[in-house]
């Protein structure tokens, strides 16, 4: 069999996203050419490797384990490019990083800050919720994830770079915006909107109400942070959430952050990888730009000052 790397890397992101279509916008090609590279392949298999029932799509047992060989070479492949990479040192090579959801609305800051020197530098982000963060992880299909609440357990290295704080927002005109240093019980009545199981805000959130001997009074379950301000702002109900993702909101006068006692609820934001994994020299850089001591967070007043803290081991 004369399978190439492209035939493989395009039948990949097929098997992957379960549709031609959007794997040809994935890989900037044509559909058809896309459709003829996995027919030639298949033709080289002498077996299919999808078939289609109805409008969807899906992989036959040839084209799992096929998939399952390529995304193991492709790995391979990473990892030479990353030895080549090494050998040139941090002016050139991939960052693969991963974040969890709340944190797009301030890493990509420090990404540009720290790009900013090496123009051969490749960003390969992602941004996803925190259980497809930690899959990515344990996967090895990332170098580094930031999150703010890392797992226990797992054989990963969790290492605290930036203060990340909590508080509780509201519309604007709601009847307690005005208030001072209320006491939390003062709450107890207010229709919450909380983001979804797993969630490291809900877990969060759940734990300081606990604290106060009080459960959340949740009347909606909204899996996205842009959802919930949006819901707020709509009077559906108030919410606990990272600061940095209301920063604008607040600024324009959109959201009010309400005044508390006790809050915010100071925690961490995290640089995280698996404990065995041998960084690329670029990721390594970034993971020592993160932890420095001698940077500040660029372009923001309330983004999260940055400081090294004690190492968090799992």
């Amino acid at each position: 069999m004369h399978f190439t790397l492209r035939q493989l890397h395009v039948f990949e992101t097929v098997a992957r996203l379960l549709s031609f279509s959007r794997a040809a916008r994935e890989l900037h090609l044509s559909q058809p050419a896309v459709s003829m590279q996995v027919k030639q392949l298949e033709a080289q298999a002498g077996l299919a490797l999808f078939e289609q029932l109805g409008k969807r799509l899906y992989l036959t047992e040839a084209g799992s384990a096929l998939c399952r060989q390529a995304q193991v070479l492709q790995r391979q492949i990473e990892e030479m490019a990353q030895t080549l990479a090494a050998l040139k040192g941090v002016n050139e090579g991939t960052l693969d990083i991963t974040l969890i959801s709340t944190a797009k609305y301030f890493a990509p800051r420090y990404l540009a800050r720290f790009c900013a020197p090496y123009p051969g530098v490749r960003l390969k982000l992602t941004v996803s919720n925190r259980a497809g963060l930690l899959q990515r992880l344990m996967a090895n299909e990332t170098d580094l994830a930031i999150m703010g609440h890392p797992p226990e357990g797992l054989d990963i290295v969790a290492e605290p770079f930036a203060r990340n704080p909590h508080a509780i927002i509201a519309p604007p005109d709601h009847p307690l915006a005005r208030a001072r240093r209320m006491p939390l019980r003062r709450l107890s009545g207010e229709n919450f909107l909380i983001r979804e199981p797993g969630s490291g805000t809900r877990l969060l959130m759940e734990r300081v109400f606990r604290a106060h001997g009080m459960s959340v009074n949740a009347t909606m379950e909204i899996s996205s942070d842009e959802t919930i301000k949006q819901a707020t702002m709509a009077g559906m109900g108030i919410a606990f959430l990272s600061m940095h993702t209301v920063e604008l909101e607040r600024q324009t006068g959109h959201l009010a952050v309400l005044d508390v006692a006790g809050m915010p609820v100071m925690r961490d934001w995290y640089i995280v990888h698996r404990k065995a994994k041998r960084l690329p020299p670029v990721a390594s850089a970034f993971r020592e730009f993160l932890l420095s001591g001698t940077r500040q967070a660029p372009g923001h007043a309330s983004a999260p000052a940055m400081g090294r803290s004690r190492s968090r081991r799992s």
